[in-house]
């Protein structure tokens, strides 16, 4: 049987114009190369899954190409990968210390790529700090991290700092097509951007996401298989409840609830996400705002059609009464009630009778 390669590894970038939504630091990184501008250390950090270790290879292997240390099969010579979890003593700093004295045997820069560099005792630190300022000619440092802030001040400002940003949940979207194209995967497309919303900016965990839906559906994607798999209740949920609540039919709200809790959805997460759903039907309302609800297209269009059922100040009042709910929620002495309360104060909103204002202080 073939080995299966997950899509982070076998979609891995391997130029600078392949890297998705880092052009602010890749475009950098290839304009110093082209000037001899690189600094001997650089120090690129962001949240994790978001290309910090894939942008330290191409560097170095560009690097390498630069100054002919490149084989005829593409192999790169003279780059050192360290990782800091593993290798964080001051004796694995010494031992690195001793290998760059030397100058390389093919080719003009040793490259050094220490991942995860904020797990480094601070003895390590303060052993590396003086190579790090004063670097021998031919060494070039890369070190990355997810947590900037572990790092000493004295390290920080020996290093030329690139900060990675979060992954839009558009440009994960787009290469989760594009990715999907090659493999040959139908999708839907709220499909994906369900999982690009879930990844929360981290390209690897939307990948890894992808590849297990893939599997389960059977190469067909869709909304509703996304949204069984990660475990999130569907848009389609909270927009029927919503019609029930503007139709004041408490009995189909209620009911509709008790099947979600069946399901075993956590009833807080349930009513900080309708409170969210209404913060949605409020942006629909306004041209000016559309663009700040996050959902796919077709999932937009659902919420257009419904906000027009509602009033403005009835959607602020819905979305007081769900944000009241959330924030009782674990003082409740019977939490399923504060969420049922709730949802009794919501379908009575476009009755008249203004029940939402009856709460305790």
């Amino acid at each position: 049987m073939e080995n299966f390669v997950v899509s982070a590894r076998k979609y891995r970038p391997q130029q600078f114009d392949t890297v998705v939504g880092q052009s602010h630091i890749t475009d950098t990184l290839d304009h110093a190369i082209v000037e001899n501008q690189l600094a001997q250390a650089l120090l690129f950090c962001g949240p994790r899954g978001v290309g910090k270790t894939t942008c330290a290879r191409i560097l170095a292997r560009k690097i390498n190409e630069k100054d002919g240390s490149v084989s005829e099969d593409g192999f790169a010579y003279n780059i050192y990968e360290l990782d800091a979890a593993s290798n964080n003593s001051v004796d694995d700093i010494r031992e690195l210390i001793d290998q760059v004295r030397f100058a390389p045997q093919v080719g003009k820069y040793k490259v050094y790529i220490i991942d995860e560099v904020h797990m480094l005792s601070s003895a390590a630190f303060n052993a590396f700090l003086k190579t790090l300022e004063e670097p021998p000619a031919h060494a070039i440092f890369i070190l990355a991290t997810t947590e900037k802030h572990k790092i000493i001040p004295t390290i920080l400002s020996r290093c030329q700092i690139y900060d990675f940003k979060r992954i839009t949940i558009l440009d994960i979207q787009e290469h989760l097509k594009t990715i999907a194209a090659k493999e040959n995967i139908t999708y839907e497309d709220d499909a994906l951007f369900l999982i690009a919303q879930k990844a929360d900016g981290a390209l690897r965990d939307a990948l890894s996401i992808f590849d297990r839906l893939s599997t389960f559906t059977q190469k067909n994607i869709t909304l509703a298989k996304a949204a069984e798999v990660l475990n999130i209740l569907d848009y389609d949920q909270y927009l029927k409840i919503v019609d029930f609540a503007c139709e004041n039919n408490i009995p189909q709200v209620l009911s509709a609830f008790n099947d979600i809790v069946k399901k075993g959805f956590d009833p807080h997460i349930f009513i900080a996400g309708l409170g969210n759903h209404f913060r949605d039907l409020m942006m629909a309302q306004n041209p000016a705002t559309i663009e700040l609800i996050e959902v796919g297209e077709q999932t937009k269009l659902k919420f257009l059609e419904q906000a027009k059922s509602w009033q403005a100040q009835h959607l602020i009042d819905a979305v007081e009464i769900c944000n009241y709910a959330d924030i009782n929620y674990k003082n409740s002495k019977n939490p399923r009630l504060t969420v049922e309360i709730a949802l009794m104060q919501l379908s009575s909103l476009t009755s008249g009778n203004d029940f939402s204002k009856k709460k305790n202080s």
